[in-house]
């Protein structure tokens, strides 16, 4: 008997070996139909694996990650067969499932254009009606390779060229159409219901700028219709909500064609930024951090004792002063450690604390460029806490809960993930286990529910990252604590014990915000521009009906501005509705209409960018009102 037990702790049993298929098949027929996928023993594998022996078993619909997975495979699988019967000449690239949908990179001697995109899923939709069985084998590598050359699938090829010579080599086939691939897929192509593909981009082969350009169809992929319509509705909002378009309506910055990947920042923008800034400033003061200033141009010589020239090099700029080789910062730690290293320490002086809003300046290839998402300069609001290690837990709850205290003041929701050690790790094994627990014990104990990321810490030490949730369910990292045995070494950092003698510190690298232009992006389009009062660049607007009123306008402007409120006054010969309209337009939080009536009684008639007209009040209510609202900072 095979025993099969699931993830609620049933056991089943089975006289011979059984698929996952069959096994969802016999737990239910409901959840025969909506399973994706399995994990078996730990391993996402496709449903028709076959179980040989006692197991661990979790079947995977299209909530679970791993089900999505399957199902948006499936789904570009469909897609490039769609392509391949449409365009027999186009060879097959790579086509991977991604965090919201999936894409596959074409290279086509013809150029794709949107109406494309309305053929290939007219024969998308046929081959999901042919319900053609999808169907694994596993070849050596000669053999696939031979297979892929038949097929004329050079990209193919060249993967399979960069394989070990031992590896075993899995192929996807359906009806006519066969792709390289680890899997895992749907039973069959009829699986997949609702689909539509979104749009065409250029990808370099490999993400290499010096490598061809290929062309890109992404899609996403629904159990249920309404699913997808849901999905096409908040696509539409996220448009609507584009920084780079709200960005440039409201003043706030620009990307000029002199510096692609390099922003500019207007009069309005940097109001915002300011204000960001001062906010995270008061915040690290209340928590104890003091605030240092490191150069942006350091000796190459440092980067390479930080590792940062072998594992980070390629997206580093360098230059030349006085036959010297200098690097252009990517990151801030080398300077926070020789801040550190400017005068001896005791275990008395620990944890110290050193916040930094540091410029960066990394390469990206053109093609990543978006906005102030992902640019080539930008302000990491770094801190580096040095302490011993006996302190690390402490100090990480610390930090979690200044994270958390400053996500809510947004309104944000956030998710936690911790990243394990790298292919490209530096350090000792056993320090790297020791950090690793010490995050994760530090999250349990918080009672801070975490997913596992393995691989992705960073080269020095693993990590805890913050994965925030916009008011349309979009997720954004931006937070991160990252823990360091290996730069202390590499630095040569220290500090005197209670025994007199040398030891070396712990480091913690950590961010809140991340970087501070994309999270201004990420505010944007979070607010849709609509900014709560203590953040917006202009937070009243006076606007007089006719220029008898304009003295009490500037009245109203010059007590307001001495109670640090930014306001602006519209006097311009235009009817009042257009200069409503115009404010509203602006995303101004308060509009003052004042007449005849508010100059002689020392009111305002209030209008607000939420709930529109409130009526009249006094100018000393109003003040108070819109002081408390800036006090508690409300969204």
């Amino acid at each position: 008997m095979i025993k099969i037990k699931l993830k609620d702790g049933t056991i089943k049993e089975f006289e011979n070996k059984v698929s996952a298929y069959e096994i969802a098949q016999d737990i239910s027929e409901g959840l025969g139909r909506m399973a994706c996928a399995a994990e078996l023993n730990g391993e996402i594998v496709d449903l028709r694996k076959v179980v040989e022996a006692d197991s661990n078993l979790n079947i995977l619909t299209f909530d679970s990650e791993g089900g999505k997975h399957a199902y948006w495979h499936t789904s570009t699988h469909i897609m490039a067969q769609a392509v391949k019967r449409l365009f027999p000449e186009a060879k097959l690239a790579i086509g991977p499932a991604i965090e919201n949908g999936f894409y596959y990179d074409f290279d086509l001697d013809r150029t794709l254009v949107p109406e494309d995109l309305e053929k290939i899923e007219s024969e998308m939709k046929k081959i999901i009606k042919e319900k053609l069985s999808v169907t694994r084998e596993e070849l050596p590598r000669d053999e696939a390779m031979s297979k892929m050359e038949e097929l004329g699938e050079d990209y193919k090829v060249e993967l399979i060229r960069d394989l070990p010579e031992d590896a075993v080599i899995s192929f996807y086939s359906q009806g006519e159409f066969t792709d390289l691939c680890a899997g895992p897929h749907l039973m069959n192509t009829g699986s997949v219901k609702s689909f539509k593909l979104l749009s065409i981009a250029g990808a370099y082969w490999r993400g290499n700028e010096n490598n061809k350009m290929l062309q890109r169809i992404y899609g996403i992929a629904f159990p249920k219709k309404s699913m997808l319509d849901e999905y096409l509705d908040r696509l539409e909002e996220a448009k609507r909500r584009d920084h780079r378009k709200l960005g440039k309506e409201l003043d706030l910055f620009s990307i000029q064609e002199e510096g692609p990947g390099f922003p500019f920042f207007h009069p309005k923008g940097m109001i915002l930024r300011n204000i960001l800034e001062n906010f995270w400033r008061e915040e690290h003061i209340k928590s104890n951090y003091e605030e240092i200033k490191t150069p942006i141009i350091l000796d190459v010589e440092l980067w390479k004792r930080s590792g940062h020239w072998d594992n980070y090099r390629e997206n580093m700029y360098f230059t030349q002063i006085d036959d010297r080789e200098f690097a252009v910062k990517p990151m801030n730690c080398p300077g926070g450690m020789l801040m550190y290293k400017r005068k001896m320490h005791s275990y008395r002086d620990l944890p110290i604390r050193m916040a930094e809003l540091g410029l960066v300046h990394r390469h990206e290839l053109s093609g990543a460029l978006h906005g102030l998402m992902r640019v080539r300069n930008f302000t990491q609001d770094d801190a580096h806490l040095y302490m011993t290690r006996e302190q690390v837990k402490d100090q990480i709850i610390e930090i979690i809960d200044l994270t958390d205290k400053i996500y809510k003041v947004f309104g944000f929701s956030y998710k936690v993930e911790l990243s394990t050690k790298p292919e490209n790790a530096i350090g000792d094994d056993k320090d790297w286990e020791v950090a690793t627990e010490a995050l994760r014990d530090t999250l349990e104990e918080k009672g801070i529910a975490y997913r596992v990321n393995e691989g992705d810490g960073a080269f020095y030490g693993p990590k805890i990252d913050f994965h925030l949730e916009d008011c349309i369910g979009r997720t954004w990292q931006c937070g991160t604590i990252q823990l360091d045995f290996q730069m202390p070494e590499r630095f040569d950092l220290t500090y005197v014990g209670a025994d007199g003698e040398k030891h070396r510190p712990v480091m913690v690298h950590r961010t809140v915000l991340g970087s501070i232009e994309r999270f201004i992006g990420i505010l944007i389009e979070h607010y849709a521009g609509a900014f709560p009062l203590w953040l917006s660049p202009e937070q009243v607007r006076i606007l007089p009906i006719a220029p008898a009123h304009h003295e009490y306008a500037y009245e109203l402007e010059k007590l307001l501005k001495e109670n640090n409120i930014r306001v602006e006054v519209d006097a311009r010969d235009e009817k009042i509705g257009y200069r409503i309209r115009e404010a509203q337009l602006q995303k101004t939080p308060y509009m003052l209409v004042v007449g005849q009536k508010e100059a002689e009684s020392g009111t305002v008639s209030l209008r607000s960018r939420k709930e529109a007209d409130l009526g009249t009040v006094s100018k000393e209510e109003f003040l108070d009102m819109i002081l408390m609202e800036i006090k508690e900072k409300r969204n």
